[in-house]
């Protein structure tokens, strides 16, 4: 009777042993599951009549990450940069030519990529069979070499609603070229994005937060609310010309900042009698 008892003890233990745990939950880290930025959708525009726009002007802004109001756009485990590239990826974002900036040429995604990637052979030596043979490898580019983009903005007055609005209408990542020692030569834009097409797929991604909120903000409220800072580099005009193109130093910051003040003291003036 005893010998049957410890069997049965045994065999019991073997089955314990041999069955698998229930399957929990995986663990969240907060409170609770947050699904508000999956669930979000981007308002529309109210629509604008084209006699209702009185007054317009045009002008691109330059945007710098290292200024604290912008270090959401190298926030390093995915800056802006590469929320766009990964939406051009997944088909969701069209990139435009930076040779047109009215968006009329769009980019081919190898045209991108063999701007963003470059293919280098290098000498690979065989221990075994002492040979030597050349091994193509494909060369990423660096994200922190993104550090400013460029913003194309469109300010007008629409009298029907009396108000002196802004669009963004495009977003160009500019990437640092360097020499092969690693220093400065140039910056170039890679691609121009058009805002407007963009704002369903920024709607999906958190922006990162310069500090501990409830408040959960998308790139699209970031843009929207115009959460970020810089200064303009030009503005429409006859000749095509930037700031830079005939004024340097002092007087380069002196006219963006008086470009700037204009474009909020045209409403005023307005309605000053």
């Amino acid at each position: 009777m005893k010998k049957m008892l410890q069997w049965g003890l045994y065999c019991a233990c073997i089955w314990v042993l041999n069955t698998p745990f229930p399957a929990t939950a995986q663990p969240i880290d907060d409170v609770v599951r947050r699904s508000l930025i999956a669930e979000k959708q981007p308002l529309e525009y109210p629509p604008v009549r084209e006699a209702d726009i009185i007054w317009e002007k045009r002008v691109w802004r330059v945007i710098d990450s290292r200024q604290t109001m912008n270090l959401s756009f190298a926030y390093p485990p995915m800056p802006l940069v590469k929320l766009l590239e990964k939406g051009i990826r997944e088909g969701a974002i069209t990139p435009y030519s930076i040779e047109n900036q009215d968006f009329s040429e769009s980019m081919d995604t190898s045209e991108l990529f063999s701007l963003l990637y470059r293919v280098d052979t290098i000498p690979v030596f065989d221990p075994e069979t002492a040979d030597q043979y050349e091994q193509i490898v494909l060369t990423d580019y660096n994200p922190e070499d993104v550090v400013r983009y460029r913003i194309k903005e469109l300010w007008y007055f629409d009298k029907q609603r009396s108000t002196l609005q802004v669009r963004i209408l495009g977003i160009a990542p500019l990437l640092i070229v360097k020499d092969d020692n690693g220093d400065f030569l140039y910056e170039r834009p890679l691609f121009w994005a058009y805002y407007p097409d963009c704002r369903k797929w920024l709607a999906q991604y958190e922006a990162p937060a310069l500090s501990q909120s409830v408040h959960t903000m998308t790139w699209e409220d970031l843009f929207e609310m115009r959460h970020f800072t810089g200064y303009i580099m030009k503005e429409n005009n006859i000749y095509d010309r930037r700031l830079t193109d005939y004024l340097s130093g002092v007087d380069l910051l002196s006219e963006a900042g008086k470009i700037e003040q204009s474009l909020f003291n045209f409403e005023h003036d307005l309605w000053s009698y």
